[in-house]
């Protein structure tokens, strides 16, 4: 499952490196921040060149980033890592979240003397609201 964010680039955390068997690894994590009508801050982690890819970008600058969102058990607690694999910027994403258009609505039918033909009093289901 391919998965997308675009946002803005909050902060660039400090590069972690470390020596694994497979040799010398690499990895910061980074903050960007959704273009929604509710924005969300979502941090997530380059590993090797990605992270070399994140010195053209700017604290401010719109940028796109393909993920994969993988969780792991480690002694009966779970972690999950947002990985973003490409990173590219999004100059001509729209800056303001678009306005969802209103769903048109539904008439009610109308009995023959203009009355709806149910009212909440005569609707008793049994539902607290």
């Amino acid at each position: 499952m391919a998965m997308e964010l675009i946002g803005k680039l909050v902060k660039v955390l400090p590069e972690q490196t470390g020596q694994g068997r497979n040799g010398t690894w690499t990895k910061q994590q980074f903050v960007i921040e959704t273009i929604d009508q509710f924005p969300k801050q979502v941090c997530l982690m380059a590993w090797g060149e990605k992270a070399a890819d994140l010195a053209q970008f700017a604290p401010g600058d719109t940028m796109k980033c393909a993920i994969s969102i993988e969780s792991r058990e480690y002694n009966d607690r779970w972690y999950t890592d947002v990985r973003a694999w490409r990173i590219e910027s999004a100059d001509g994403v729209e800056q303001q979240p678009a306005a969802a258009p209103a769903a048109p609505r539904r008439q009610e039918p109308r009995a023959a003397n203009d009355r709806p033909l149910t009212t909440f009093e005569e609707d008793d289901n049994g539902l607290p609201f």
